[in-house]
């Protein structure tokens, strides 16, 4: 008897469902090997990207855009806070009201994470535009930065909760033109690739990337209408 994914769902559908693999691997050695954890993410945010692409070239199936928010809880909700209080305990394992408040910014950071997919899987999965900070680009920032050796837990938290809030506020981000997006994923890969090349300089440059987007997306990047974007917020499928 087969299995009754069988027949239904997309190769788009097929990367989603790694990308969600790949979040319970990140979870699974944050712990033990935070920096292999930080590369997990950044693949599951390449399978993120990927799936959208497939979805609008190939096509995808009506299970799609639920598929990539469940996906996108473990990799970009539960697999960068488990990252985030992992590196805080090896600093400050011996101080429960630190790590209680790494914690509190953790759950809190996976409860903004599960609201933002829920409302941009009800409102924004049309549109070239998001409001709120999107989930990967959340989680890209705080895994480039653990990649690029940023691991003070102080700033490690107070991000955590910075891009809680950021995820579920009104702020509009638009969606990367197709060739902004190739740069980035370029960039992406080769962070991931290649981590600790030439004093880590591509998690650096994603990290950078990442933040310039998150800063100054909303009020100075440039589109037009005629040029099709490349969904990056939760693996945009349109």
């Amino acid at each position: 008897m087969q299995p009754r994914f069988v027949g239904r769902l997309s190769l788009a559908d097929a990367v989603t469902v790694s990308n969600g693999a790949l979040g319970f691997l990140a979870i699974s050695v944050a712990t033990t090997n935070p920096e292999m954890a930080a590369r997990l993410v950044l693949l599951a945010a390449v399978a993120d990207g990927l799936d959208g692409v497939l979805a609008r070239h190939v096509g995808s199936s009506s299970a799609g855009p639920y598929l990539d928010s469940l996906a996108d809880v473990a990799s970009f909700a539960v697999a960068p806070a488990m990252l985030v209080v992992s590196m805080v305990r090896q600093t400050w394992a011996f101080d429960s009201l630190r790590v209680g408040i790494a914690l509190l910014g953790g759950a809190l950071f996976v409860g903004m994470a599960i609201v933002r997919l829920g409302l941009y899987t009800a409102y924004d999965t049309d549109d070239d535009v998001t409001e709120g900070v999107p989930t990967t680009l959340a989680s890209v920032i705080l895994a480039a930065g653990v990649l690029a050796g940023f691991t003070e837990p102080l700033v490690l938290v107070a991000l955590t909760f910075v891009l809680a809030g950021l995820m579920v506020s009104t702020i509009t981000y638009p969606d990367l033109l197709a060739r902004d997006a190739l740069i980035m994923g370029v960039v992406h890969s080769l962070a991931v690739l290649v981590p600790n090349l030439q004093g880590r300089a591509f998690p650096y440059a994603l990290l950078t990337l990442a933040l310039a987007y998150l800063v100054l997306s909303p009020h100075f990047y440039w589109r037009t209408t005629d040029r099709a974007p490349m969904g990056t917020t939760e693996g945009k499928r349109s």
